[in-house]
């Protein structure tokens, strides 16, 4: 019938739906985390009626949790009166909302949800569609049950091709941010298929739909395979049967082609997600503070990179480095498995889950004129705190290798690939 986001309104609607349509949509799901529900709970209250499916809404702690101020405080007080006085069910305070949904199940292929934050694209990486929606939408669907879309063309990428190593990800990520910018994809859907992508495990598809708003895109979408549903049946508390969702016949407003075999570690340079260099451009840049975590790059198998590089090592002792495990069963698959211990050994400050220094909160705030290099998916002016601090991105192998030296170092430098 069409292309991956077609299919799957398609399936929804119970007919056949093509991108420029008008379409109201039932939602599977709906979510919104601390610092995006008390508008939520706003909306809701002047509208003045009941919420339709107390069991679709899910609601998160994670941008600023535990309360790092007054305010912050007094936000999470009110969502916690909500949340007891509506009788909600799926209240989380076990780490980065995108990563809690996963786990606990409510991404499945096909699937709608709509969250108040911007990275709920993440979720395309089961062919479900996550799309990010603002605070008053959020309290309207709780009483609807419902919200409208206009069906986006779609841009396919096709990556082809296998990393050098010490080369992730991320870094292809980085480089299709390079080639679309940041309006390139606005409002389309994006299509992230080939070889590369279908050898790829779970952890690192989920970064392609994650940073698709980094390229203004709607949405981003994986097609459903065997490593999908395999993943949904032993790492998540997901219940199947899965719908296995691909593109049939699809019609495409463009495709672009990536062979990523000769990819160096790329890095997006201060202030822009599409500013991305080949690190080794970007050596001796002395860095204050390494950050690594986030939805992007917080998960059990990016740290395991990391502790892999670090362990029997010391990071440099004019770099701070934080690490910020992306959800609570993460953080004690690192601590069963040794890997927390490397990071305390190798100087490293190791903090709960969640979503931690990534907006600028607290957990690892930037002073002015400081440098940060981090594993995140953003590094706009004044993020990470101070607006004269400047944010570089790139993978956890790079933000380990500069952890070390404490300037961005090319990663494949410490793992013998390559000579400094």
């Amino acid at each position: 019938m069409g292309t991956i986001i077609e299919e799957i309104f398609s399936k929804k609607l119970g007919r056949k739906v093509k991108a420029g349509e008008i379409v109201i949509c039932d939602i599977d799901y709906i979510m919104s985390h601390d610092n995006t529900t008390p508008l939520a709970i706003k909306a809701f209250s002047e509208i003045g009626k009941l919420i339709l499916n107390k069991n679709k809404i899910v609601i998160h702690f994670d941008h600023a949790y535990p309360a790092p101020n007054i305010i912050v405080a007094n936000n999470h007080k009110k969502i916690r009166d909500f949340v007891n006085v509506q009788g909600l069910k799926n209240f989380f305070r076990k780490g980065v909302c995108h990563q809690v949904m996963i786990e606990e199940g409510f991404v499945t292929p096909g699937s709608v949800i709509i969250g108040g934050d911007s990275h709920s694209n993440t979720y395309g990486a089961f062919t479900a569609l996550g799309a990010g929606f603002g605070s008053t939408e959020i309290g309207v669907s709780w009483i609807t049950g419902k919200t409208w879309f206009k069906v986006p063309q779609t841009i396919h990428i096709i990556l082809s091709g296998s990393l050098q190593k010490g080369v992730y990800a991320k870094d292809v990520m980085l480089h299709i941010a390079k080639i679309l910018t940041m309006n390139g994809a606005t409002y389309k859907s994006v299509e992230f298929s080939g070889e590369f992508i279908d050898n790829l495990p779970m952890h690192e598809r989920i970064i392609f739909p994650n940073m698709s708003t980094e390229i203004g895109a709607k949405c981003g979408l994986i097609k459903t395979d065997q490593t999908t549903i395999n993943y949904l049946k032993n790492q998540t508390n997901a219940k199947g049967p899965f719908e296995i969702i691909v593109p049939i016949n699809p019609i495409y407003e463009r495709e672009i082609e990536i062979n990523v075999s000769k990819l160096d570690p790329q890095v997006a340079c201060h202030p822009k997600v599409d500013i991305v260099k080949p690190i080794s451009e970007l050596n001796n840049i002395q860095i204050d503070e390494v950050f690594i975590g986030t939805c992007t790059n917080g998960r059990y198998e990016d740290l395991e990179i990391v502790a892999s590089i670090l362990k029997g090592k010391r990071v440099s002792e004019n770099t701070r480095v934080i690490i910020t495990p992306a959800s609570k069963r993460i953080y004690d698959k690192c601590l069963e498995n040794g890997l927390i211990k490397i990071f305390n050994e190798s100087g490293c400050i190791v903090t709960g889950f969640g979503c931690g220094a990534c907006i600028g909160r607290h957990g690892g705030i930037l002073a002015d004129n400081e440098n940060a290099f981090t594993t995140m998916n953003r590094n706009f002016t004044g993020r990470m705190g101070s607006p004269k601090a400047k944010i570089f991105l790139g993978s956890p192998a790079a933000a380990a290798a500069t952890a070390l030296a404490g300037k961005i170092t090319d990663p494949r430098i410490i793992v013998g690939e390559i000579d400094e």
